[in-house]
């Protein structure tokens, strides 16, 4: 599908409530369908300033690119959604390629990538209502702790008031929890089954009711020990994809093994399948549906 930036920039322009005619007549579909599972792309990370892919440091700069790869992927066989911001999943609407899908809108992006207040994760993307009014269909917010900088508890605390603000709607909220910490000044996730234990005990307890919430989470570095590490929560869960590697290989096979965990329902990948260290968005979308679908 050829992008045509031109085309978007001249409705945002002359007719800005066609994002919300487009959004009203979207044709919606159960959160769970016929596969039992989940298989969402993730194309949130503009809006935290994170446009690096690899050692590519502007690969997710260019729009029309980046809307290409999605519109790819959403048009492979099995893949059910998109995570996003406003910006990004109204371009979407426009471009008509969201009717059928899961759509989740991204909730906190404060916390800019490489900011002193990075821990500080302010809800500066789509709120509970907007996600209500545009018919989405959940949310997702990224929780990051570190015990040695105070904006987590900001963060804490605001992460907590969306579970609420979700719930109240009866929309589906996934939650991305980590325990992290500031590495010769930069955030590090600690990815030790310890950690994200931790982290999922710490993220299912926020806010006044849990029914709504899910899980998106990482694999622990040590595959053995994810098995442990989900025992500490009840919650559905879905994997990350995190960041591209050049093993390929042996990344599918972590979330192969994952995948059949009991509270895993599938996965929220966005790099490694927008922009493959090897191959084509095809190759790479079509790969993870069937490690998602074929358990």
């Amino acid at each position: 599908m050829s992008i045509c930036i031109a085309d978007l920039v001249t409705v945002r322009a002359r007719n800005p409530q066609a994002i919300a005619e487009a959004a009203a007549r979207r044709a919606r579909r159960p959160l769970i369908g016929d596969s039992g599972r989940l298989m969402i792309v993730a194309a949130d990370h503009p809006a935290r300033g994170a446009l690096d892919v690899g050692d590519r440091r502007l690969a997710m700069a260019n729009r029309a690119d980046l809307l290409e790869r999605v519109c790819i992927a959403l048009s492979r066989p099995g893949v059910d959604g998109v995570l996003a911001t406003a910006d990004i999943l109204e371009d979407l609407l426009l471009l008509g390629v969201l009717d059928d899908k899961i759509v989740l809108g991204s909730m906190n992006r404060g916390g800019l990538a490489g900011a002193s207040f990075e821990m500080d994760d302010r809800f500066t993307g789509q709120r509970a209502e907007d996600i209500e009014r545009l018919r989405f269909d959940a949310g997702k917010l990224l929780l990051r702790i570190d015990y040695d900088d105070p904006g987590s508890l900001r963060t804490l605390e605001s992460a907590a008031r969306a579970v609420d603000e979700m719930a109240a709607r009866r929309l589906p909220l996934f939650i991305e929890p980590f325990l992290s910490r500031r590495v010769d000044g930069r955030v590090r996730n600690d990815l030790s089954t310890e950690a994200v234990t931790r982290s999922i005990a710490i993220a299912s307890g926020l806010g006044g009711t849990s029914a709504y919430t899910w899980l998106k989470l990482p694999v622990t570095d040590d595959p053995d020990g994810m098995a442990e590490a989900v025992e500490a929560s009840t919650l559905p869960a879905v994997l990350l994809g995190g960041e591209v590697g050049a093993d390929q290989a042996g990344t599918y096979e972590k979330w192969r093994a994952a995948l059949r965990l009991p509270t895993v329902q599938g996965m929220v990948a966005g790099r490694p399948l927008l922009y493959p260290a090897e191959g084509s968005v095809e190759t790479a979308v079509d790969t993870a549906v069937s490690l998602v679908t074929s358990l």
